[in-house]
């Protein structure tokens, strides 16, 4: 399985550990490619909030739901608000963190690549990733993805 995570927020940051670590589970060869905003899953320390743009799909309280598609993010402090809101209603339901599923696909083998282009783009370090990734451009990734049974665009 392929995957290519290009997303760094809190509620697209679980699709690509989700599916990674579960495809491991049932014994798939998988590998993640994090490339532009994605690679802020791979950062020491994942600090993201839900997308500041919102999503007009997420469920919300008391019919909020409603209007969040109108008002979105605009309000200031909605961001954070509904990042503190996600944040405990996945602590509720027993939803491991960003982090514990990430620690699970290593654990899992899954292979997690930086794309060097991005890094460069941006000037990020090596430094600033978690130990256990490897860097390579996307041709190299397309290596593996074109043989790969699974392709997912995250």
């Amino acid at each position: 399985m392929a995957i290519i995570a290009t997303k760094g927020t809190l509620d697209w940051g679980y699709p690509p550990f989700i599916l990674s670590s579960t495809a491991a589970a049932l014994g798939y060869e998988v590998q993640i490619f994090f490339t532009f905003y994605g690679l802020q899953l791979l950062k020491k320390k994942i600090n993201v909030s839900v997308s500041p743009l919102g999503n007009p799909g997420m469920p919300m309280p008391m019919g909020m739901d409603k209007w969040f598609p109108i008002i979105g993010m605009a309000i200031p402090g909605m961001q954070s608000m509904m990042t503190m809101m996600m944040k405990s209603k996945m602590k509720s339901k027993g939803v491991a963190s960003l982090e514990e599923l990430r620690d699970l696909c290593l654990e899992s083998d899954v292979k997690m690549i930086g794309c060097q282009m991005t890094v460069d783009l941006f000037d990020m370090s090596s430094s600033e990733f978690i130990d256990g990734i490897d860097y390579c451009g996307a041709a190299t990734f397309l290596e593996f993805a074109g043989d790969a049974d699974i392709t997912l665009f995250t």
